[in-house]
């Protein structure tokens, strides 16, 4: 049993952790999920290691509901049916980290391409990748500017081009364009490129948008990531990764001890947030999903225009569902705990975001600035 001042704590921990989740508007998490129903495989000490398309010798694991999984995303990135591979991972940077492991592998003298918004974990991972890399300016919206990359890869035009392209920045959710972008490889006649798409928040409703952006199988990328915990919603982060099946075969290798094969990043992989989101996925299906995204644009469209209408400059790219307006006071910002940097802080309408939530933020800094 536990002592009386350990349960005390975990009692204080989790009205802490209650109160908190209930104030936290710069950050893209999900808060109405219930996976109630799931609680009982927790008592399983599940493990999904090894490849997911395979058996292992070791069977306490989810390996059918993450196929399910991974089917159902590379249907909605619109991935080659005889040529997609995928699994979930734990969180975006993961996801990220093996998209650009498949780059490498693939062009090992290649060039990686990201703009000045690329979430700051990108760089980490070119520097355990060991790979060259080119920061590209950004503009104002946080997109990718086109012309400085064509210049900059118009300079290394004898060298591949990997490019990560973000498909909604971290602070203003800004979406690149990878048509766009490979028209220029096309122009500059860069044959030899690979393009990843760091689609961590806007993966599971940036095909619903309209217009719908670039950036899926169909369009032209050679991998996608994207987050489970933050649209979706998870009490765990997760995420999936898809990439074109020839590229992972490049890097597998046969593990006899486990019967499988060594496809991921890491060795052992939770087994429990793909049984998380197969649940998602079942419960909501792609009209869910939608209906998450119809609200959580109403609500995002409330914050822009309630803040303009109190004198506080907020903006959002089209459709977007971050809201950036300018920097907030550190009390402000800890309170709400509210994402900044430089001169601006955002909100972030993930579901489960009332518009009451957001007019106590304004009321806030209206009070701060009287």
């Amino acid at each position: 049993m536990l002592a009386a001042h350990d349960q005390a704590r975990l009692d204080a921990l989790y009205e802490s952790m209650s109160r908190a989740s209930q104030d936290a508007l710069g950050y893209p998490v999900a808060r109405d999920f219930d996976y109630a129903p799931l609680y009982r495989f927790l008592q399983f000490p599940s493990n999904n290691i090894g490849d997911p398309f395979q058996a292992s010798t070791y069977r306490v694991g989810t390996r059918e509901m993450e196929r399910e999984v991974i089917e159902f995303f590379a249907a909605l990135f619109r991935a080659p049916q005889d040529d997609y591979w995928g699994y979930v991972t734990n969180g975006g940077t993961e996801g990220n980290l093996y998209g650009l492991y498949l780059a490498r592998e693939l062009y090992p003298n290649g060039i990686v391409y990201f703009s000045e918004d690329t979430h700051y974990s990108v760089a980490k991972n070119v520097h355990f990748l060991g790979l060259r890399h080119i920061m590209i300016r950004s503009q104002p919206n946080g997109e990718i500017d086109y012309e400085d990359l064509e210049e900059s890869v118009r300079l290394h035009r004898d060298v591949p081009s990997i490019i990560f392209a973000n498909i909604g920045t971290t602070m203003k959710e800004g979406r690149d364009d990878i048509r766009r972008i490979q028209e220029i490889l096309k122009k500059l006649v860069v044959r030899e490129h690979y393009i990843h798409s760091d689609a961590a928040f806007c993966g599971p409703f940036a095909q619903f948008l309209d217009p719908k952006p670039a950036f899926d199988f169909a369009e032209g990328a050679d991998s996608i990531a994207m987050s489970g915990h933050k649209f979706i919603g998870a009490p765990m982060p997760c995420g999936v990764v898809i990439a074109r099946k020839r590229n992972v075969d490049r890097i597998g290798r046969s593990i006899g001890y486990i019967g499988s094969m060594d496809t991921t990043i890491t060795g052992s992989r939770n087994a429990f947030t793909p049984l998380l989101l197969w649940y998602a996925i079942r419960m909501m299906g792609e009209e869910g999903l939608r209906k998450r995204l119809a609200r959580c644009q109403e609500v995002a469209q409330h914050a822009v225009e309630r803040m303009n209408e109190n004198g506080i400059a907020a903006w959002r790219n089209d459709n977007a569902l971050t809201v950036v307006f300018p920097r907030v006071s550190d009390a402000l910002k800890s309170k709400w705990q509210l994402a900044t940097q430089d001169a601006i802080s955002h909100l972030i309408v993930a579901p489960g975001t009332e518009p009451e939530l957001i007019d106590a933020l304004i009321a806030d800094i209206v009070k701060e600035q009287a």
